[in-house]
């Protein structure tokens, strides 16, 4: 950790005047108050305490017990690039001295420990897909308005691309600036939808740095008078948004175990981390995909014109875009399709390592590729493949997390009743609003 005084002296020649010793709640959304730079040596020893209790997701702690004390990680150390007066660093929480039990970044950290402990080190990229939209008398427009003259998808073009220059370029001086080594981005197929491509890193650092992206495309799309939104499904007639999480696993050279040693080919320690994964899969969709709006983006073509490109089922294939997993041909990693922008990074990464651990301890199979597209088969073709089925809402899926052992065992069993609790009292809210298309097809009928 660097020595206090140095680091301040860094910090104020970088015109950095506040601090925030972030931790993020059950969603993602990063939580701090504000410490003027002259004080960080007490935000450093955990001078500021938090009422967590009054948040959701984050526990039962009621006004009559003790705030939790966030503990900054110094050598992660972050100044805004956008805004050079505030420094970030991600905090971890305690509790009576103790780890407390509702920290995300805990559950990660402790997923990545026992990684260490069976000789592993999991390396995370994550493909980011967002909308950037803006409100109007009609409803909502792309950031780019030609987006919607032309049919059936701006997917790569590059005149659009270009025009969206004032939401894109400084996203990538940003990254730039922060040495995330952005190697492409682009207009993906929606109308004002984006995708930024980045290196991968450690597990931890992936996710450090993921609540840092949001933020930031919320940031440049406000300056826009616009809105970055990460809803997985905005839009019925529109593509989903998706962030894929795409994990290896390096031994202790930094080898890429998941591939075979001619690095060629696939190892068998890939496809029983895959193995795992898919043994999990319905645990790890109530995580990954941890809102109502998720499934509703796990649609071969619903509303659309063209096809979705949206994972629909449970299965692995060498470079299956239709499947949960994918083992892609152009990099050695197992690519989890069902993750969107809602998820919280430290909680999806973490139950999906520990899912992929368990595949390896249990030398689990994953039995054969599936390499058809499973969007033109049959019920009948598809079950010579066994049960493939998703999990069709999020009511269904907590329902697996909540059955789930490892699940249990990687939150921890208060973190895990909370999860339950919170997600089933989102399902619950959602099953009672009546929705638009609800009163356009039935008021006048019945």
């Amino acid at each position: 950790m660097p020595e206090i005084d140095e680091l301040k002296r860094l910090l104020a020649a970088q015109g950095v005047k506040y601090f925030f010793g972030a931790y993020t709640d059950v969603h993602g959304v990063p939580k701090s108050k504000t410490v003027p730079l002259a004080h960080l040596e007490s935000a450093a020893k955990g001078s500021e305490l938090y009422t967590v209790g009054a948040l959701q997701g984050m526990g039962d702690l009621g006004p009559h017990e003790n705030e939790c004390m966030a503990i900054p990680d110094l050598s992660r150390v972050v100044v805004l690039p956008w805004d050079k007066r505030f420094a970030v660093a991600p905090a971890d929480l305690y509790l009576n001295g103790e780890p407390y039990s509702h920290d995300p970044r805990r559950v990660l950290r402790d997923v990545t420990a026992k990684a260490k402990k069976m000789g592993f080190k999991a390396n995370v990229g994550i493909e980011p897909e967002l909308y950037v939209m803006r409100q109007s008398g009609t409803g909502w427009e792309p950031l780019v308005p030609s987006d919607r003259w032309n049919s059936p998808t701006r997917g790569y073009d590059l005149e659009s691309t270009m025009l969206a220059d004032a939401f894109l370029e400084p996203m990538v001086e940003h990254m730039t600036a922060l040495d995330w080594g952005v190697y492409s981005f682009d207009h993906e197929g929606g109308d004002g939808q984006y995708e930024f491509a980045f290196n991968y890193t450690d597990a931890l650092t992936m996710a450090d740095r993921m609540v840092l992206f949001r933020l930031m495309a919320k940031h440049v799309a406000r300056g826009l008078g616009c809105v970055a939104t990460f809803m997985p499904k905005p839009f019925a007639d529109d593509f989903g948004s998706a962030s894929h999480i795409n994990i290896s696993l390096a031994d202790g050279a930094e080898r890429n175990v998941f591939a075979d040693r001619d690095g060629k080919k696939y190892s068998k320690l890939s496809r029983q981390f895959t193995a795992g994964v898919l043994e999990h899969a319905g645990a790890i969709a109530a995580v990954v995909a941890p809102i109502v709006n998720s499934y509703k983006r796990f649609t071969s073509r619903g509303q659309m014109d063209e096809i979705s490109w949206a994972p629909v089922n449970r299965a692995w294939g060498d470079n299956n875009r239709t499947l949960m997993c994918r083992l892609p041909v152009n990099r050695h990693c197992l690519e989890v399709r069902i993750a969107d922008g809602s998820v919280n990074f430290y909680l999806g990464i973490a139950l999906v390592l520990a899912a992929g651990l368990d595949g390896i301890e249990r030398d689990l199979d994953p039995g054969k590729p599936v390499n058809e597209n499973t969007y033109k088969l049959t019920a009948e073709e598809l079950g010579k493949y066994g049960a493939l089925g998703l999990p069709k809402s999020l009511d269904e899926a907590i329902g697996e997390f909540e059955r789930d052992k490892l699940a249990q065992e990687v939150f921890g069993e208060k973190f895990h009743r909370t999860y339950i609790t919170t997600k089933r009292d989102e399902w619950n809210e959602y099953n009672t609003v009546v929705t638009d298309w609800e009163m356009r097809k039935y008021f006048h009928r019945i």
